[in-house]
């Protein structure tokens, strides 16, 4: 049995203050007795404009977010599912949107860019979402073990597609990170029902967490970061600003719940480790 940490933010344009809100955030996560701790996508900042962030991007495995990430995991012993940070990509145009994983120690052990983009106008709303403008996609699922069990890693939009979720299932993973910084008119609508899906159609734990408020641009997020057990029943969820939410996750039960009740066994479209890599 591990606990882990759900932990919600409302980031704002300046990357040292959003770093140290974090690391409060953090540091509550661990002394509560968190062994993983899942923040928000675009932790670090949240700009004026999209392109804000292609001015702080950084090389992989070089820069201050990044050694914020590994010293703070390894000063409160926890391990850090980084959100995700604007790493360099081809060209200064666009970076990627990446989730980096920290182990206690400080060192990293996975990284995942996210697949999905939010490329999108938003029904009933004025909001116009273009991610690919500044954004370059990933290609890989992610995944890496942890205290809580082997965690298979997605961000926001990706949620809206359910076979990245059973590429991890595939790989063996027991819980799925959502770091996220869904709209507030999607998110009322949206987004408890789909991580419930994902956790009930999966026999999986869920880790969301969101941004929580209004951001220097005027977007509004929806926040509602929360834990879900393989049932589907939301265990801990927080509503708007920031906090962190914690729940105890035990890999075990996802073990029984899946003998138990045995519907990954009973696919009949495509089979499972079919086209995992």
């Amino acid at each position: 049995m591990a606990r882990a940490a759900a932990i919600q933010m409302v980031s704002g344009p300046d990357v040292e203050a959003n770093l140290v809100e974090a690391e409060r955030l953090i540091r509550q996560a661990a002394e509560s007795g968190a062994e993983v701790a899942v923040l928000p996508e675009n932790f670090a900042i949240m700009g004026r404009r999209d392109s804000d962030k292609l001015r702080v991007a950084e090389l992989a495995g070089e820069g201050p977010i990044q050694s914020f990430l590994s010293r703070a995991a390894s000063e409160h012993g926890i391990w850090l599912v980084g959100g995700t940070i604007p790493l360099a990509g081809p060209t200064p145009e666009r970076v990627y949107p990446a989730c980096l994983v920290f182990d206690a120690g400080g060192r990293r052990v996975a990284r995942y860019d996210k697949i999905h983009l939010f490329d999108v106008d938003i029904a009933d709303s004025n909001e116009r979402y273009r991610e690919s403008d500044t954004l370059l996609a990933g290609d890989q699922v992610g995944w890496t073990d942890t205290p809580a069990g082997r965690l298979g890693l997605s961000v926001c939009y990706d949620l809206r597609f359910p076979e990245l979720y059973r590429r991890l299932v595939d790989a063996g993973v027991v819980g799925f990170t959502v770091p996220a910084a869904f709209t507030a008119a999607t998110g009322e609508r949206h987004w408890e029902a789909l991580l419930r899906a994902r956790a009930i159609e999966n026999l999986a734990y869920v880790i969301a967490a969101g941004q929580a408020g209004e951001h220097a641009s005027g977007r509004r997020t929806w926040g509602h970061s929360m834990i879900i057990d393989p049932w589907g029943d939301v265990l801990v969820s927080l509503e708007s600003g920031p906090g962190v939410a914690i729940a105890e996750l035990e890999p075990e039960t996802v073990r029984e719940r899946r003998e138990r009740f045995p519907s990954l066994s009973h696919r009949r479209l495509g089979t499972p480790g079919e086209g995992a890599r």
